[in-house]
């Protein structure tokens, strides 16, 4: 292959192929295995993705991408950003470590779990730094340094990646008041200092610093800082440094970026190709330019040609040498290897090639640098020219269109949109006929999936037992949830969800315009992997989807039996999209498709239907330009999937781990009767909205964390319900708990839960 422009390679996924790392972590929290054999395991995966990109021809492969949970934490702990709370953990960095992402109860320790929430627009989840006023910075962790010195000894000259300064502090959140977190940075910057020190007398010779913030909308304070700092970075290290921006547009930071003393500057040319022209006139004749043109947050080959014209301006502009070929963002979104998809019943050949994993998304970087570089081989041009022909097969294909389903969507009028009555009119209708006490208590909607329920999928899938004794058996496991919730006095009850596998996939396999992987694995927190399914073509519902489940426990029950959706952004935010038409009008179809599913629940009987919403936070712009259009559409799209129902029937959503205190009225224009929210990591901040904002309809704020092993006290959760009451009419409150909880053991969703109904039972007689 003939050497062409530079590669470079923001970030590698860290969970292996298989899953190796989710294995062997969830392996050593439950004592299965050593911390030794954690470590190896890491050290593998490791030395595997250094080696893949090696062997490809990558230029700049990256270091301290790995991580056993989320990058954010790594760089807290880096700069010893503690919580007190964790203080008598210190003695042990690994247990320290793991008790910040998820808490820890037991051996006389109780200490809750740092926030989390969403990076970016993203359906990754990063842990979030907390600072105090008088907060302490100090070098505390040598991970960087250590993952750049055993690649080294594998012969592999890396770059490490740290997330930058002001990044970093923007990241996080004041748990005081009275100081802003930017006003650390004098504190911070000797720290980072260090840090880079460190990997300089290491022999590391570039840096990459990730600057996403630089792609949003920054005030004139940051911009200054963003001067300062980098002015004092370069003053400290001779290490080359990459500035790394990504998910958008540079837009009016083009300049301030292009200004700053770094070696590189990496844009994302897949969200916006747009920016290119301004950083080209603005970009210093001394900085390379890494021109992000390999989507790393989607599974669609790239068009090749497409990247080569960008390529080529870049190159007339700057010169080959200044030139490098990069993946839009790190490749943490998206699987590693299409190759592991051998069933073509789950994937067909014909969708299959118009598709690229992180492998071929590597093996893109190299061919287009080898194009672009002027001395293409033959074997080269003959893949371009096979690109293209893929490339225009997805778009005239037959599998991708659907009139009839155009043509509904399209039909669609304003009257579609909204429920029959206002809420004050429906909340009497609903209290009339379900008849709840005060402080109604639910779920959000699965229940644990054990490994016995989940060995029953693996044994139905692979043809063990019969789909007859596959339905006997998650019938009873879902009689017996049934039974459980009546015992302790659950208000509205849910089946559990036994039947499926994730709350996307088990949806987007019952739909038209969606197809699936078998090892399509991406992280989404710690070692929770979701397998996003595929949306390529037109979206329609053929037949009911969750009608037969719902039924079914409704008959084991005279108490409500929710209904139990996820809603069409959802679906739309947590799938790999197709990207030949507006993400509003796949949204719009798959909208009518769950519209069509909640009719027939109530025709069915069902009187609660939850339509969950998780994402419809992490699906808004960056930019806060692009919000409205946005939000007027996902909102719509919300309301067009539950407006068909009476005004009996009671609508609930669910958004969790996502701040959405700017967007609040947006929330209210969803109309849900009944919205439940991610609340107990942050103790209830994300309530505070609601002192000036007056939230028209019902709310169940989370009183406890379901992605924490620790079980809440009955004070701890009647406390949290009590500030709760501070902004919410009791008549409106519901207690419940942050997500579903189908990752825990039941143990503890026991205990909890059981907690949960005695502190609802306890405000009842306080509001008695």
């Amino acid at each position: 292959m003939s050497k062409g422009l530079k590669t470079n390679v923001l970030g590698f996924p860290r969970v292996g192929a298989g899953r190796e790392l989710k294995k062997a972590e969830e392996a050593f929290w439950a004592g299965k295995i050593t911390r030794d054999e954690l470590e190896a395991t890491a050290r593998d995966l490791r030395k595997s993705n250094w080696q893949r990109q090696q062997a490809a021809g990558i230029d700049l492969i990256p270091s301290n991408d790995f991580s056993f949970y989320d990058q954010v934490l790594d760089q807290t702990l880096a700069v010893g950003a503690i919580p007190e709370r964790y203080n008598s953990l210190k003695g042990d960095a690994l247990e320290l470590y793991f008790a910040m992402a998820h808490g820890q109860q037991g051996n006389g320790k109780d200490v809750i779990a740092m926030e989390m929430t969403k990076w970016f627009d993203t359906n990754y989840h990063y842990i979030v730094p907390e600072f105090v006023k008088d907060q302490h910075f100090a070098l505390s962790s040598n991970k960087a340094v250590d993952e750049y010195k055993e690649a080294k000894a594998l012969g592999i000259e890396t770059k490490p990646v740290i997330i930058g300064p002001i990044t970093f502090l923007l990241l996080g959140k004041e748990k005081e008041a009275g100081f802003s977190r930017l006003d650390l940075i004098d504190r911070l910057l000797p720290v980072y200092a260090a840090q880079l020190k460190a990997l300089e007398e290491a022999g590391a010779q570039w840096v990459q610093l990730d600057e996403p913030f630089l792609a949003l909308d920054i005030d004139d304070q940051v911009k200054k800082l963003y001067v300062r700092v980098y002015q004092e970075l370069r003053r400290q290290t001779r290490l080359k440094i990459v500035l790394t921006t990504y998910f958008s547009g540079l837009l009016d930071n083009t300049g301030l970026a292009a200004g700053l003393p770094v070696d590189a500057l990496h844009i994302d040319l897949v969200r916006a190709p747009q920016q290119l022209d301004a950083v080209l006139a603005e970009l210093p004749a001394n900085v390379a330019l890494s021109l992000g043109v390999v989507d790393g947050r989607n599974i669609w080959k790239n068009n090749l040609q497409q990247s080569l014209d960008l390529i080529a301006k870049a190159v007339a502009r700057l010169g080959a040498d200044r030139v490098w070929v990069a993946g839009s963002s790190s490749f943490l979104h998206v699987p590693y290897d299409l190759e592991q998809e051998k069933n073509e019943q789950k994937l067909p050949a014909a969708i299959k090639r118009w598709m690229a994993f992180t492998y071929q998304k590597v093996q893109e970087l190299a061919l287009l640098s080898e194009l672009a570089g002027g001395s293409a081989s033959g074997a080269a041009k003959q893949q371009l020219a096979q690109n293209q022909a893929d490339i225009a097969d997805r778009a005239s294909s037959a599998l991708i269109h659907d009139a009839a389903v155009k043509q509904r969507a399209a039909a669609v009028s304003t009257k579609d949109y909204d429920r029959l009555s206002a809420y004050p009119e429906r909340a009497a209708k609903q209290r009339a006929r379900l008849k709840l006490p005060l402080f109604p208590t639910t779920t959000i909607g699965s229940f644990p999936q054990t490994k016995e329920v989940r060995s029953w999928r693996a044994k139905a899938r692979k043809g063990e037992i019969t789909a007859a004794e596959y339905d006997r058996l998650l019938k009873d496991e879902t009689a017996r949830t049934v039974r459980w919730q009546e015992e302790i006095g659950l208000d509205v009850l849910v089946h559990g969800e036994f039947e499926r596998n994730d709350m996307v996939e088990y949806f987007g396999e019952q739909l038209k315009g969606f197809t699936f992987t078998q090892n399509g694995w991406v992280q989404s927190y710690g070692s929770r992997c979701v397998k996003p399914p595929v949306i390529f073509g037109d979206v329609s519902r053929p037949v009911p989807m969750t009608v037969e489940w719902s039924k079914y426990a409704q008959s084991l029950t005279q108490k409500p039996m929710k209904g139990m959706l996820t809603g069409p952004v959802t679906i739309l935010e947590w799938s790999f999209v197709r990207n030949d038409q507006p993400r509003s009008e796949t949204t719009k179809q798959i909208a009518l498709a769950i519209r069509d599913e909640v009719v027939d629940l109530e025709s069915a009987g069902i009187q609660v239907i939850q339509i969950d919403e998780p994402a419809i936070r992490e699906g808004l712009p960056l930019r806060h330009a692009e919000w409205d259009a946005y939000l007027k559409w996902a909102v719509d799209s919300f309301r067009l999937s539950a407006a068909g129902v009476k005004d009996e029937t009671q609508i609930h959503t669910h958004m969790c781990y996502s701040e959405f205190n700017d967007i609040i009225e947006h929330i209210a224009r969803m109309d849900a009767d009944v919205i439940t929210i991610e609340c107990s990591r942050s103790q209830m901040e994300l309530l505070d909205v609601f002192r000036d904002f007056r939230y028209p309809n019902e709310i169940g704020p989370g009183v406890y964390d379901i992605h924490s092993a620790r079980v809440p006290s009955v004070d701890e959760i009647t406390s949290l319900l009590r500030k709760a009451q501070a902004y919410i009419p009791t008549e409106r409150l519901w207690v419940n708990p942050d997500c579903g909880l189908k990752t825990r053991g039941w143990e503890e969703t026991k205990a909890a839960l059981v907690n949960m109904l005695a502190a609802a039972k306890q405000l009842r007689k306080e509001n008695a």
